[in-house]
């Protein structure tokens, strides 16, 4: 929708000194990076798998959720490699940062600044929300289409109405990106 560059609307990019949050990048983390954080969040308290999927979409303010595919499988690693435990209660598995774990994450911890620092670099509050707010309405406006597909009340005239809709809204997007990458928009900060 947003041309090739786009590799999402809400992502990372380059902004002088390394890569931060910025909504035309798709990449969250650099490979090996989830390690640190999981280490990180886990050095504040033990947690299981989705606690710490939620406390890193917490962390990037609703931007970035992690996959439990990514997720899971570095928690398997970090195991392997003797810096996490995992411990069962109430029927689920409780990772907890090791003495190897802490250890490591001391000698990585600049690694680890780095991370926060790019996680918390491009957006200020109020820009944050709006995002939010925009990134809301989008799937408010996908969930209502999808459940109207569902049960039939959209004609071949109204989905016509609607694809025009999409179309001239996402040629007016591509149009205010693009003063902005001229120099003729606002800035975000």
């Amino acid at each position: 929708m947003f041309g090739p560059q786009m590799k999402g609307f809400f992502g990372w990019g380059h902004r002088g000194r390394g890569w931060e949050f910025d909504p035309r990048r798709g990449r969250v983390f650099e490979k090996g990076d989830l390690k640190y954080v999981l280490l990180d969040l886990l050095e504040d308290k033990p947690s299981h798998g989705y606690e710490l999927i939620r406390a890193l979409e917490e962390r990037f303010r609703g931007f970035y959720s992690p996959s439990p595919g990514s997720v899971y499988p570095t928690l398997q690693l970090l195991e392997d490699l003797g810096y996490v435990t995992l411990t069962q209660r109430d029927g689920k598995k409780i990772y907890t940062i090791t003495d190897e774990g802490r250890k490591f994450l001391v000698e990585h911890r600049e690694s680890v600044k780095d991370i926060w620092d790019r996680a918390g670099g491009g957006w200020d509050l109020e820009f944050a929300r709006e995002m939010q707010e925009i990134r809301y309405e989008l799937k408010r406006a996908g969930k209502l289409f999808g459940s109207q597909m569902r049960t039939g009340r959209v004609d071949r005239e109204k989905l016509r109405r609607i694809k025009e809709v999409i179309v001239n809204a996402a040629r007016s997007v591509e149009d205010i990106l693009e003063e902005r990458e001229e120099g003729g928009g606002g800035t975000r900060a």
